[in-house]
């Protein structure tokens, strides 16, 4: 990072540079550098708006190589901003302006006439049914307990991510299908409740919890009605803690997107951005997190986009509302 700082305009040749999982980010002055590396690189663009904040830093540069996808999403996701931060793609010593990737057009797929037996059993087992990038998947309180397999033949695979789905099929491949759905769901729905004892199955995927908690209570956070829609990008796992993202209309039937996310998660509003400019870039933008992790770093990075998001907060009893009974689409 160092020596491709050299290549900038500022032609900067010392850099206060620290090193983290997602590659490695410097400071000259009022100047940000952050090369992006590591596992999602996509996500860099909101490290590096941080730290500038921290140092008032009034311009921002990003590096990524190409190749990836992450030049081409983090060029796409600055310009955004109402002051856009610099994207470089690096090649070998050589720096080059990075083209914004255009948002991926939204697949409206219909699960029940796209996958009318595996909706009905997923239903029937107290799961819910949605359709994402194309995929269908059920879940039970946001946490993903089965997948369709788009093979020859298609299938409807049991287990909450694609390891616990393989290990299901090994051991308990003879059930029916809708036993073996129903004894994966009884088993999530028993830890994903309010209150219950810290376990990995209450653990995951919070933020889709968050997601399934607002559109059962929407009047919460100022909006008529939601329903699940597709990310900006793809997730790679439920592991993967992505923001989860909704759209629907609010109490004065304005096109809205909603995100929601839990704990600090730095590059939340560079993603509700980008989610917000591949659904409607008309919408208006509504950052859901609970009250606590409501971090400064966030109201300030929604106030700077060119239109600006708003961030609404939940109180710590969210998830009961997942379980008020009332209806999800």
């Amino acid at each position: 990072m160092r020596a491709l700082a050299r290549s900038l305009p500022e032609a900067i040749t010392e850099l206060d540079a620290e090193g983290s999982a997602d590659g490695a980010t410097g400071v000259a002055g009022d100047v940000v550098v952050h090369l992006a590396e590591g596992p999602h690189p996509d996500r860099a663009l909101g490290r590096a708006l941080a730290v500038a904040r921290r140092h008032g830093a009034r311009t921002v540069h990003v590096l990524a190589e190409p190749g990836t996808r992450a030049v081409g999403t983090v060029a796409r996701r600055a310009e955004a901003f109402a002051d856009p931060p610099h994207v470089w793609e690096v090649r070998g010593a050589e720096l080059t302006r990075a083209a914004a990737t255009p948002a991926a057009p939204v697949l409206v797929v219909d699960p029940y006439e796209t996958f009318p037996e595996a909706v009905a059993l997923l239903v029937a087992g107290g799961a819910e049914a949605l359709v994402e990038d194309g995929v269908l998947v059920g879940e039970v309180m946001g946490l993903e307990v089965a997948r369709w397999v788009d093979e020859d033949p298609g299938r409807l695979e049991v287990g909450v991510g694609r390891h616990d789905r393989e290990a299901f099929e090994l051991l308990h491949g003879h059930l029916p299908p809708a036993a073996a759905l129903a004894q994966v769901i009884d088993t999530v729905r028993a830890h994903r409740q309010p209150g219950a004892e810290h376990h990995p199955l209450n653990r995951l995927a919070l933020e889709r919890w968050l997601r399934r908690s607002v559109m059962a209570r929407p009047e919460a956070i100022g909006v008529r009605h939601l329903a699940p829609a597709d990310p900006p990008v793809p997730r790679t796992g439920v592991k993967d803690p992505r923001p989860a993202v909704a759209v629907g209309v609010d109490l004065d039937d304005r096109s809205v997107v909603v995100v929601t996310s839990t704990g600090i998660d730095i590059d939340l509003v560079p993603f509700a951005a980008d989610a917000r400019l591949r659904h409607d870039p008309r919408a208006r933008l509504v950052v859901v997190v609970p009250e606590r992790d409501a971090h400064a770093v966030t109201r300030d990075l929604a106030v700077a986009l060119r239109v600006p998001a708003e961030v609404s907060t939940v109180p710590e009893g969210w998830r009961e509302w997942a379980h008020s009974g009332a209806p999800v689409p």
